[in-house]
């Protein structure tokens, strides 16, 4: 793998491990737990970075659709630690296989999105670079990254 790649998986990597540690040792009732309106509960949170990470990394940059349903990772709930945990090492697994079949020659390559539409009433699909397109999931990533710390903190602070 190049070695800006290797960087690249580093970094993603290293956001995943605090993704596990934000949820870590938590009840169910706090996964499922939302501080405020238009708030995330940490298992919305989760379902929906792995979400969003396997369609910019999958469907995007490497071409494999998902058939992803954005809609339905903000319905989430009931999921235990266990699940949550095991969503984050697939997805964090698809990323690490995915980015062995990348190049540098790759990051210029223009990937149509699947379901972004240039115009709502047009059937043409707007395209990414798969480099704006890796960037976009790990910088997705890290902004709800920060959102799961701060669902954290206010969970561990509450009053009971």
């Amino acid at each position: 793998m190049d070695p800006f790649l290797e960087d690249y998986l580093e970094r993603f990597s290293a956001l995943f491990r605090d993704y596990h540690a934000a949820i870590d040792g938590l009840p169910d009732a706090a996964l499922d737990w939302v501080p405020g309106p238009q708030m995330n509960s940490l298992c919305v949170l989760v379902v929906h970075i792995c979400g969003a990470t396997r369609y910019w990394v999958g469907d995007v940059a490497l071409g494999e659709i998902s058939g992803r349903d954005r809609a339905a990772e903000f319905r989430a709930n009931g999921l235990n630690l266990p699940t949550l945990k095991g969503t984050l090492d697939e997805t964090m697994a698809y990323v690490s296989t995915g980015l062995t079949r990348l190049t540098l020659a790759n990051l210029d390559k223009m990937c149509p999105a699947p379901g972004r539409r240039v115009r709502p009433d047009s059937d043409e699909l707007r395209t990414f670079r798969v480099g704006w397109s890796l960037l976009h999931a790990l910088e997705h990533a890290g902004l709800h990254l920060g959102h799961a710390q701060m669902t954290r903190q206010l969970w561990d602070q509450r009053v009971i």
